[in-house]
């Protein structure tokens, strides 16, 4: 993933709400969100190049979402996938990435969360694990909470969403499609470790290269009742595909 917004336990109905983009080269395969043949209570994409994945929740009540963080060049090819980590939540491996040696993956974020706890976990400047207090995040290839213009965008629509106690989640892939870059916010420091990507960027990339690949929203309410949806893009920025799956967490 991108950019995401991420609402924990920070409305009186729903006990997480994550809204996110992935945005990836085109020619880089991928499988769409599903449940997996082998694992069917995990319900995630796969990427085919290095496996893992970059978003997923399982029906054992776990989320798991990685970024990648700018500014420290293209990934060494020799290091641990990134999408293993969120395998590896998703699977129960390392519930909340805990024993996880986090120094021997390219440079990463990554959101966990279950029905108790939500956690931040980083490898630079050097290996974090913060706990998550109820409230709305954002995150994109920064720092948690930084202030890109396309991050602050996204939080204030996962906001408004929920303070207009809306019903669909479906809504929340319109915000997800946004191209207008607000008037608001801070430039990264970084440029992009990829060459396509400027570097301010908006929500939604348009670019025959590397863009957008898929729109992802999750939101399990306070009962554990759940509903992942994922909408994929073409080279072109065209809808070509929308998965949709419904699970429950023990709450």
């Amino acid at each position: 993933m991108c950019v995401l917004a991420f609402a924990w336990m920070a409305h009186p109905r729903w006990h997480l709400v994550l809204a996110g983009n992935r945005d990836e080269l085109h020619a880089r395969p991928a499988a769409p969100m599903a449940r997996w043949a082998e694992r069917p209570d995990i319900i995630a994409g796969r990427d085919l190049e290095a496996g893992g994945t970059w978003l997923g929740v399982s029906e054992q009540g776990r989320l798991a979402v990685v970024t990648n963080l700018r500014g420290h060049g293209m990934p060494v090819r020799d290091r641990a996938s990134r999408g293993a980590l969120v395998a590896d939540v998703l699977a129960g491996d390392s519930t909340d990435a805990g024993t996880l040696d986090l120094a021997r993956f390219n440079p990463f974020n990554l959101i966990v969360a279950d029905a108790t706890q939500a956690r931040f976990l980083t490898n630079r400047p050097a290996p974090t694990r913060t706990a998550l207090a109820p409230g709305i995040y954002g995150l994109s290839n920064g720092e948690l909470d930084e202030p890109w213009p396309k991050t602050l965008q996204l939080k204030a629509a996962l906001l408004d969403w929920l303070m207009q106690t809306r019903d669909d989640p479906h809504a929340l892939l319109e915000s997800l499609r946004s191209e207008t870059l607000p008037g608001f916010g801070r430039a990264p420091d970084a440029p992009s470790d990829v060459p396509q990507e400027p570097r301010l960027s908006p929500v939604f990339i348009r670019n025959p290269v590397y863009g957008t690949r898929c729109s992802t929203v999750v939101a399990i309410d306070r009962a554990g009742k759940g509903l992942i949806v994922e909408r994929r893009f073409d080279a072109a920025g065209a809808a070509v595909g929308e998965n949709e799956v419904t699970f429950a967490w023990r709450l």
